[in-house]
């Protein structure tokens, strides 16, 4: 169609400029009141046609593509606004997910803090209640000993001066007076070394 109207106009504007060849002869045509009508006619027709292509054919074409862009662009527009929504809610969520695990790491800590602090401490209690019966026990050991020391020590001291009065003198003495010797020499001593 726009092929036969193009040739139409190619057809008439030739016929046209064959008249205005002609016209050119008796002075200006476009001056000349016999020509108006034609010129008219021609004007209305080219016009016509013109309007008719643009209005029909050419103009729907550009008002479609213009239409099919715009309806583009809003979807790439309305894309791109669930985009940046989809990725500030997932922000967010990141923001909150790290936000409990920091909750959750300090709680964890806290409790493991007062766990370690508990078992140290019952650690301790224990300790020191072991140490505070190894020192019961010393102590009763050294009492013991402080008690049986005096008896050990005299009757050492009494099998050794025998022994020792035995070898000077080459006869051997009555055990009790040796005894009774230590006994009165532990006596006086006795308080200075065991703290009678």
């Amino acid at each position: 169609m726009i092929k036969k109207i193009f040739f139409q106009l190619i057809f008439f504007n030739l016929f046209f400029i064959k008249e205005v060849f002609a016209a050119e002869s008796g002075g200006m045509p476009q001056l000349n009141p016999e020509f108006w009508i034609s010129q008219i006619f021609w004007l209305i027709l080219t016009f016509g046609i013109l309007y008719i292509v643009l209005s029909k054919i050419i103009l729907p074409k550009i008002s479609t593509n213009l239409e099919s862009r715009k309806s583009q662009i809003q979807e790439n527009i309305e894309a791109a606004e669930k985009q940046r929504e989809n990725s500030e809610s997932k922000l967010k969520e990141y923001n909150d997910i790290i936000l409990k695990s920091k909750l959750k790491a300090k709680d964890i800590f806290k409790d493991t803090r007062e766990k370690v602090l508990k078992d140290i401490n019952k650690k301790n209690e224990t300790l020191d209640k072991q140490i505070d019966e190894e020192i019961k026990k010393a102590e009763q050991e050294i009492q013991l000993l402080k008690k049986s020391a005096p008896d050990k020590i005299n009757k050492i001291a009494i099998e050794t001066s025998s022994e020792l009065i035995k070898k000077l003198i080459g006869t051997e003495v009555n055990n009790s007076s040796i005894s009774a010797i230590v006994d009165d020499l532990s006596k006086k001593n006795g308080d200075k070394y065991y703290g009678n």
